[in-house]
């Protein structure tokens, strides 16, 4: 029998077995170690600093993607804007026609204003002659009177000028109006053409009521439009 089991027959204690001894780290060993324990934490603390660097350029990266998604709506928001726009001038009649309609009125307008500065002008030589004579007869407060009516003539020649003036103005207005609607036939064209406009919603910008029936005054070439017999006739 081993040595337990003599000691619980006699009534003794069992005598336990010595403990093993325990490991002993020389103090080379304890320096490795330390190293070692120092060198993982160098590693693992600019693993972590880079970490925060990618999580940093990360954020900054999805604040640019949010403005540049912003602007974007905004950009894509004034193109169905500006495609709504051209498609109303559009369907209102507003093409090569009806700009040559308005052309043709402004091309009225000078007209009209040569017309009537033409006969001012041939009025105001008339008035000029006549003056010319009488002050020739006339004297001392009487003279002075005609040559102060020769003066008003002359005030009309000089305001007779605006015409040129006006016909200047409105040929420059001609020309931007041209030049708008090549600037808008570019843009359909860029957009594909007027098809691609058929399915954009358009603004009710037509005249509305008594402003429907109004045309302004007929041009030469109109068919169609009441003369002036016409509209006596309906006061009679």
């Amino acid at each position: 029998m081993n040595g337990q089991t003599v000691g619980r027959v006699s009534g003794r204690p069992p005598v336990s077995a010595p403990d093993a001894p325990a490991a002993s780290l020389s103090g080379g060993d304890s320096v490795a170690i330390l190293n070692a324990i120092a060198e993982l934490k160098e590693m693992i603390e600019p693993r972590e600093e880079l970490d925060q660097a990618k999580i940093d350029s990360f954020h900054r990266e999805m604040a640019e993607v949010k403005r540049l998604e912003a602007e974007m709506s905004a950009i894509r928001a004034a193109i169905q804007q500006t495609k709504t726009e051209i498609a109303t001038l559009h369907q209102s009649g507003f093409q090569g026609k009806e700009l040559g309609k308005v052309t043709d009125e402004l091309d009225a307008v000078v007209q009209g204003t040569e017309q009537a500065t033409e006969a001012i002008l041939t009025a105001a030589e008339t008035v000029e002659d006549r003056v010319g004579n009488l002050s020739a007869k006339l004297s001392g407060d009487d003279q002075g009177m005609a040559n102060d009516a020769a003066e008003a003539v002359m005030t009309i020649f000089e305001a007779c000028n605006f015409q040129d003036i006006t016909g200047q103005r409105i040929t420059k207005v001609v020309k931007t109006m041209r030049f708008i609607e090549e600037r808008i036939d570019s843009m359909m064209e860029i957009w594909g053409g007027m098809e691609s406009f058929e399915e954009v919603e358009t603004l009710d910008v037509g005249p509305k009521g008594d402003a429907a029936l109004l045309n302004g005054p007929a041009m030469a070439e109109d068919t169609n439009v009441a003369s002036q017999d016409d509209i006596d006739a309906l006061f009679d």
